[in-house]
């Protein structure tokens, strides 16, 4: 359904956009699509309750690879049983690793291989949606000599840049073929005998690290990765954990060095609750008038909690409690109230602390009295969708004044937000993030691609009906 544009009074500060026209926009017959679902049609209803977020993706994936790699058995608890890891999972078993079905709250069971073991599959690897999958995939398999292998995807992940992780691969002696000089997948990967080296990485991401430190495992050699900030470092701790040669030095833990021919030994693995998937409920609780949610067993790792930060400086009221470590990561549960809060600047070394929770933090920004901005944030451009523009789109739909940005978004808070049609476009976590806006939205809202949070919160809409009843 078009939108309908309506005037609007300019301003000096903000570019402001043509706005759907709110609530009666999704009442038209017809409109209510496969996947699409109704949001904010239950009154003043607040969210209250206790909620204990799926298991960690980041964490979840890497527990799998760790796994398929060391020797022995590896128990994962609390693994993610969404559609990202079950593709970190089929690619394993498609290369002879054994992987117990994934099924929520049930322990799952690998049979490592060994850091040689991996068996060149019959058929091309699916990674699905699973930009992780993909990335960690050419660390894994670039150093498997004489093994061939071909990785692809769905629409969107074959629009996503894989030559991140190829360039600095290629410098240990990859080989890696795709389409657009190797950006683009399919990915024709034909394993070499691979070579330490020194390599920085232009930006501060977790998947291009460890796709490097997985193919020093096996290179001649060490290798030293230096990032221009810290990315989150789940692989580092994990990668410890199982019996890698790893250090960590340089400011603030920059530069990892893997001296290889350490073998990795299967262990029990716990994955705490995905921090990016708590972030939804402390936005909505701190939005949301009357709201108070407690959110049980989560990761606090300090490279994933700038949301916490961020949070706690717009004035938010976050309580965190029963501390603890489980399996090398910080865990804890926190309490989020309703109140009112501040805007906020975010850019350079706290960005990839929260890139993934930017999506969600700008609705927060819309609740906010005062202008929010975020910069140095261009990587949000080449996710699951260009996410500046996708959440500039849907929150100008919904009233939203905002002015995107080539790095970031500009928002004015304190305006209100009304229903309108809105579109995940088939990203996860603008769904979950549209979900939050719709929460404190006049009016209803109608999310079409709902089914798209899925891929990291299966239980999402659940939790959602739970908490407002």
């Amino acid at each position: 359904m078009p939108a309908t544009a309506s005037s609007v009074p300019s301003s000096p500060r903000f570019k402001i956009q043509a706005l759907a026209c709110g609530s009666m926009a999704v009442a038209a017959a017809g409109s209510l699509h496969a996947g699409a679902r109704v949001l904010g049609d239950r009154g003043a209803a607040s969210l209250r309750g206790i909620v204990r977020v799926p298991g960690d993706k980041s964490i979840s994936h890497r527990a799998l690879l760790f796994g398929a790699i060391a020797i022995g058995e590896t128990a994962i608890e609390g693994l993610l049983p969404a559609e990202d890891p079950l593709s970190t999972a089929a690619c394993l078993r498609a290369m002879g690793v054994g992987v117990s079905p994934i099924v929520a709250g049930q322990t799952v069971r690998v049979e490592g291989v060994g850091l040689d073991g991996l068996q060149e599959p019959e058929s091309v690897l699916d990674c699905g949606n699973s930009g992780t999958t993909m990335r960690l995939m050419l660390g894994l398999l670039a150093g498997r000599v004489g093994r061939h292998f071909v990785l692809d995807g769905d629409r969107s992940l074959r629009r996503r840049p894989m030559r991140r992780v190829g360039q600095p691969l290629a410098l240990m002696g990859a080989s890696i073929r795709g389409r657009c000089a190797g950006n683009l997948a399919p990915l024709a990967i034909e394993g070499q005998d691979l070579h330490g080296a020194v390599i920085g990485t232009p930006i501060a991401s977790a998947q291009v690290k460890s796709a490097i430190l997985l193919a020093a495992l096996t290179a001649r050699g060490n290798t030293t990765v230096i990032e221009p900030a810290r990315s989150r470092d789940h692989s580092e701790r994990m990668l410890q954990a199982f019996g890698a040669d790893l250090a960590i030095g340089g400011d603030s833990g920059r530069h990892v060095t893997v001296h290889p021919g350490a073998q990795l030994h299967g262990r029990p693995v716990v994955v705490p609750g995905d921090i990016s998937s708590a972030a939804f409920w402390l936005v909505a609780a701190a939005i949301t008038p009357g709201a108070e949610i407690t959110l049980e067993n989560v990761g606090l790792n300090p490279t994933r909690t700038g949301i916490l930060d961020v949070l706690e400086q717009m004035g938010a009221s976050i309580e965190r409690f029963n501390l603890r470590e489980v399996a090398g990561e910080p865990v804890g549960d926190l309490r989020a109230r309703h109140g009112p809060l501040r805007p906020f600047t975010i850019a350079g070394d706290l960005i990839p602390r929260l890139v993934d929770e930017i999506p969600v933090l700008a609705v927060a920004a819309c609740c906010a009295e005062g202008i929010s901005r975020v910069g140095d944030a261009a990587e949000l451009r080449i996710k699951e969708t260009d996410r500046l523009a996708v959440m500039a789109r849907q929150l100008l739909a919904m009233g939203a004044r905002l002015e995107e940005t080539p790095d970031g978004l500009t928002i004015e808070g304190g305006q209100g937000l009304r229903g309108a049609e809105v579109d995940s476009e088939s990203d996860h976590r603008v769904a979950m993030s549209l979900a939050v806006a719709a929460q404190i939205a006049v009016g209803s809202t109608l999310l079409q691609g709902s089914e798209a949070a899925a891929v990291s919160y299966p239980g999402f809409w659940d939790d959602l009906a739970r908490l407002q009843a």
